[in-house]
């Protein structure tokens, strides 16, 4: 376990990189003059000059990208313009919010998705069946911009029942809870019943239930184990892109996670933020990547056979 650990963390090495160089490159290609773009129309060239030197920008690219990567070994992603603070404090502070959201997120959409899926599986072309696949198909199709909306106008407005936006307390994250939990829960119930009825297809379901192995026990623990596989890849990866930042839903609720803190580095023009928190996105999904293939090698035997 340790070593396959250890091998796959170094494959991530390269990875992690080639996101860094990436991100370095991409902001330095954005059009126009970064510091005249933070400091705006009516800045003196002396102020020009000052924030330059101080962004390390009136030096060659190449030294340039060696000072971005010694900072980034000691964990200095510089200093925002617009907060006047460290940005990886100010990344870690929105994390928090966002891995919050994540996490309760997955659990309303794991709650509801796992048994929705295998009884729709075992009862497969029944009414509960198509009932199940057309409302999965409408959480599909409905934009979570649109669901956030609808959700605000009913609990918030017309039922007072909770905040509109914000994160002043626990009831907060609710609402935009549910508007990510809905799209992901449509996702993963399509996922399960696609799985779970190969699964119950199987001799071996047949063989449990004629061992007197009750129904529940052969669907949600024997059937539903040999689904997890694709289960877990596409949990982790949904799971990654949440944590990247829900951009449009912490948007709609004035969420203060990590996808609301990109959109403000991009309305605030403040050049250090905006790449340390694409920066820290991407290799959040990078780390989140490695995760998910540690729970390959836990779950499925046959990785542990052959590794």
């Amino acid at each position: 376990m340790r070593s396959f650990i250890l091998t796959r963390t170094l494959l991530a090495a390269p990875t992690i990189l080639g996101v860094v160089t990436l991100v370095f490159f991409l902001i330095h290609m954005v059009p126009g003059d970064p510091v005249v773009l933070m400091l705006g129309d009516y800045a003196t060239k002396q102020d020009i000059t000052q924030m330059r030197r101080e962004l390390n920008l009136d030096r060659p690219l190449a030294e340039q990208y060696g000072l971005y990567i010694e900072n980034l070994v000691h964990g200095d992603l510089g200093t925002s313009v617009y907060y006047k603070k460290p940005v990886l404090k100010i990344v870690m502070e929105r994390f928090t919010y966002t891995l919050a959201l994540t996490v309760f997120a997955m659990l309303v959409s794991l709650l509801v998705s796992v048994p929705l899926g295998v009884i729709s599986a075992y009862k497969q072309d029944t009414w509960f069946d198509r009932l199940t696949a057309g409302t999965s198909v409408l959480g599909l199709s409905l934009p979570n911009f649109w669901i956030g909306i609808i959700l605000i106008l009913i609990f918030a407005v017309k039922l007072n029942l909770l905040p509109v936006a914000g994160a002043h307390s626990a009831s907060s994250i609710i609402l935009p809870g549910l508007t990510l939990a809905t799209g992901m829960s449509a996702i993963t119930i399509r996922m399960i019943r696609a799985n779970m009825i190969t699964a119950i297809r199987h001799e071996s379901f047949t063989a449990n239930l004629a061992r007197g192995i009750d129904v529940n026990r052969a669907l949600f623990v024997h059937a539903l184990k040999a689904t997890l596989i694709p289960v877990i890849t596409l949990v982790g990866m949904q799971f990654g892109l949440l944590l990247s930042g829900a951009i449009i839903t912490e948007t709609v609720f004035s969420w203060p996670g990590m996808g609301r803190l990109l959109v403000d580095s991009v309305m605030t023009r403040d050049y250090p933020l905006l790449s340390g928190t694409v920066l820290v996105i991407a290799l959040i999904y990078v780390a989140v990547n490695l995760v998910t293939d540690i729970l390959y090698y836990a779950v499925e035997p046959r990785m542990r056979k052959t590794s």
